[in-house]
């Protein structure tokens, strides 16, 4: 017999106010996902290059068009606030200093993965469809290659392509910027 144990879930607010009394610290890695903390993998260094290879090509692409943000919370909704590994704003003078990101002010969101792969893209990549990230790339840096999804229809994403060392990919938000997955991943791991 499988007994199934109820968990304890909690929302942003009750999030805040664990750091806010020292059961979490500021600088704990962990992120609120659908109702849990979730202790977030420790970042080995081709995940770190990776997301400051993005952080310069998307400056350098995209300066006065979009704000690039790196491992910074956002806003979902009032049970997840995940930390992604860069996301790609509106513009706003303020750079959003009184508030996290909200998903309408999200162009692309962008999810660097050695270790956490699947749960990237079985519990986290789902959360954005539900709360309509409108674009989500999703790295793995073992396999070598870029996952793009896109179309929400419902609560899931519609389109999901795959691109490999060689290929080439734009943002659908500025389909007239493009990278190749080389630039992405850089010149071998």
């Amino acid at each position: 017999m499988v007994v199934e144990l109820q968990k304890r879930l909690f929302n942003v607010k009750e999030y805040h106010q664990m750091v806010k009394v020292g059961i979490l610290k500021e600088d704990d890695r962990v992120e609120l996902i659908a109702g849990e903390i979730v202790k977030m993998a420790s970042i080995g260094i081709y995940h770190a290059g990776c997301v400051r290879r993005l952080n310069g090509i998307f400056n350098k692409l995209l300066s006065g068009k979009a704000i690039v943000d790196t491992q910074n919370p956002i806003d979902l909704n009032d049970d997840s606030e995940p930390q992604p590994d860069l996301v790609l704003l509106q513009w706003r003078d303020d750079y959003d200093a009184g508030k996290h990101p909200q998903p309408e002010n999200i162009f692309l969101l962008i999810e660097v993965a050695d270790s956490t792969i699947q749960y990237d893209r079985e519990v986290k990549i789902p959360v954005y469809a539900e709360n309509g990230i409108f674009e989500v790339w999703l790295i793995d840096i073992n396999q070598e290659l870029v996952e793009v999804y896109r179309e929400i229809v419902g609560n899931s994403y519609q389109q999901k392509q795959q691109f490999f060392r060689g290929d080439s990919l734009t943002i659908q938000a500025f389909d007239d910027v493009s990278l190749t997955v080389d630039e992405i991943l850089g010149m071998g791991n």
